[in-house]
Parts: C-alpha cells; sequence; structure tokens
C-alpha cells in the first residue's frame, strides 16, 4: 500500500511539473503602448486531481485481475495448430503445423505464449504477450520472433457477439530494408474451450489489405 501512496504521489508532482509548464509554454502576451503586459485568452484542459482515497481506489481497480483475466486464464495450455500462409496476394500458400504453450503470468495479469513450427523450411520460434487493460479496456497483444529483431504491438476491442478480439497496429516491413511501418490487423476469435482461429491482414504491393495467415488452434488433450 505505501509502495502505491509513493507512487501515485510522484505522478501527482510529475503531472503537475508538466501542466504548469504546458501553460507557460502556450501563454502569450501582447505589448501594449504602455509596455503593460496583458495574458490573452487562452483555453487549457482542466483536471481536477482525485483525493487520495479516490487515486488509490483507482489504482487497485486497474491493477486487479477482473472476469476477462480470467477468461483469458481459460486459455492456459498447450494448443496445436494448423498453419496457411500467403507471402502476397496470388502468391501459393504455404501450410505448416505449430505449437503454442500459454501461461499466465504476475498473478494472473499477463498471458505469455511460446510458440515453435517451421516457416519456409526453417525452424520458428516466436512469443506473444496478450493483455486486457482495465483502465483502456482494450486487449494489447505483443509479439516477437526469430525471423526479425523488431516487436509488433496491437490493440483493440473485444466483441461479446462474435467472441472475437479485434487487434489493429503497425509493422515494419523488412523487405523495403527501409524500416517503414504497414498497417496490419488481426482478429482472435473464440470458437469453443477447445478451438481457435487467428487470422493476420496485411497490406498487398497494391494498397489492398489481404489475408496473410490463418491459424486453426485446438487445445491439446
Amino acid at each position: 500500500m505505501k509502495q502505491i501512496i509513493l507512487t501515485i504521489c510522484i505522478a501527482a508532482v510529475l503531472f503537475t511539473a508538466c501542466n504548469n509548464s504546458k501553460k507557460t509554454d502556450e501563454a502569450k502576451t501582447d505589448m501594449t503602448t504602455d509596455t503593460t503586459v496583458k495574458m490573452t485568452d487562452q483555453k487549457t484542459e482542466s483536471y481536477v486531481m482525485p483525493d487520495s482515497a479516490t487515486m488509490i481506489k483507482n489504482w487497485q481497480a486497474y491493477m486487479t485481475p477482473g472476469d476477462v483475466h480470467k477468461m483469458i486464464a481459460s486459455w492456459d495450455g498447450t494448443w496445436e495448430g494448423n498453419v496457411t500462409m500467403q507471402m502476397s496476394p496470388g502468391t501459393p500458400e504455404q501450410k505448416s503445423t505449430s505449437t503454442a504453450v500459454n501461461k499466465m503470468i504476475m498473478g494472473g495479469r499477463y498471458q505469455i505464449s511460446n510458440h515453435s513450427g517451421s516457416m519456409m523450411g526453417m525452424p520458428f520460434e516466436g512469443m506473444s504477450t496478450l493483455a486486457y487493460d482495465n483502465g483502456k479496456k482494450v486487449f494489447i497483444s505483443t509479439w516477437i520472433d526469430n525471423m526479425g529483431t523488431g516487436m509488433m504491438s496491437l490493440q483493440g476491442p473485444w466483441d461479446e457477439a462474435t467472441k472475437t478480439i479485434s487487434l489493429k497496429g503497425k509493422v515494419v516491413e523488412p523487405g523495403s530494408g527501409t524500416g517503414m511501418e504497414v498497417d496490419v490487423r488481426e482478429t482472435f476469435r473464440i470458437i469453443d474451450q477447445d478451438h481457435q482461429v487467428v487470422e493476420m491482414f496485411g497490406m498487398g504491393p497494391d494498397g489492398k489489405e489481404f489475408k496473410s495467415m490463418h491459424i486453426d488452434f485446438s487445445r491439446k488433450k
């Protein structure tokens, strides 16, 4: 509890300092003929800092795993995937199999997944993290693998009607050699407790979206 209070106090000090700096930078002066400096009208965003008890309550709500985290935890275990990939529209599809091992970490707040398989005839390994941000009310997914040196980060909401997480973000397009980022989209759909479908969508050479990957996951019994 003391650590939470200390963190909140530090955040409050930093916020006040940044807010005061912002107001100073945005202030404009109008020099009159008698050299009197008058402050012009300005519109600034107002923020009322909650009292300490409310801040602590809000912080505890933010850090406490909820029903969504319990749903994520139900996906723990080993999953076998049938993967279909396509590098660009019109190219042959590449099929392979993969394995994903999911495990909740940090007191049930995040899920980490270790993936293994093959890609283009080479051993493949990847790692993803999945979070549900209680404050933003969105899922956040990250991805790293041995086919690159960067990290992909996607965010998106949950749709209860379709049991689907719709994630969007950007990723480096390595083929350009320029570090250029392109839009990417992922859907993660729950069929039932033992079956899931992941689909990835990217941009083709014509600038139009196409499905680059489809994975059917089945829980290993």
